[in-house]
């Protein structure tokens, strides 16, 4: 399972910057592999992700069609967040994790810098290092999950 997270990984390091590069504006939060040949990446953008912009993402990843079916999504009710910055605009948010190590953790995000995340479980903080974090979602909370 390590191995498809690093995947993913890498992925995600190629296909941010390539996007960030050519799609001004446009922050792509995460990439996850539902298979292997499916990526679904997450994009957002201030005025909001429509049907033309997953074309435009799609468009500038082509290369990647000869080996992967492309899903390009809105962040959605369970926003991604993976990356150090986004963690720090999450804090106070009700956040969903998974580690490399399958644990799992839902609470409040207390506080996050470029190495750590502090979340606050039934009131029990719990410091958990960015890199173990695989999977990380702040939750809408208007809305059960």
């Amino acid at each position: 399972m390590t191995d498809l997270y690093e995947k993913e990984r890498t992925l995600y390091r190629e296909v941010a910057s390539r996007i960030e590069r050519s799609l001004p504006g446009v922050e792509v939060l995460a990439l996850e592999l539902s298979g292997p040949e499916r990526m679904t990446i997450f994009v957002d953008h201030p005025q909001g992700v429509d049907h033309e912009l997953c074309e435009r993402v799609t468009e500038v990843l082509r290369d990647y069609l000869k080996q992967y079916a492309i899903d390009v999504s809105s962040p959605g009710p369970e926003r991604p967040i993976r990356r150090p910055e986004h963690f720090r605009r999450a804090i106070g948010g009700t956040v969903k994790l998974k580690t490399t190590g399958s644990q799992r953790v839902r609470g409040t995000l207390l506080a996050a810098d470029d190495d750590a995340v502090t979340v606050s479980v039934n009131g029990t903080s719990q410091e958990i290092p960015v890199g173990d974090i695989v999977r990380g979602n702040l939750i809408d909370e208007g809305r059960e999950s």
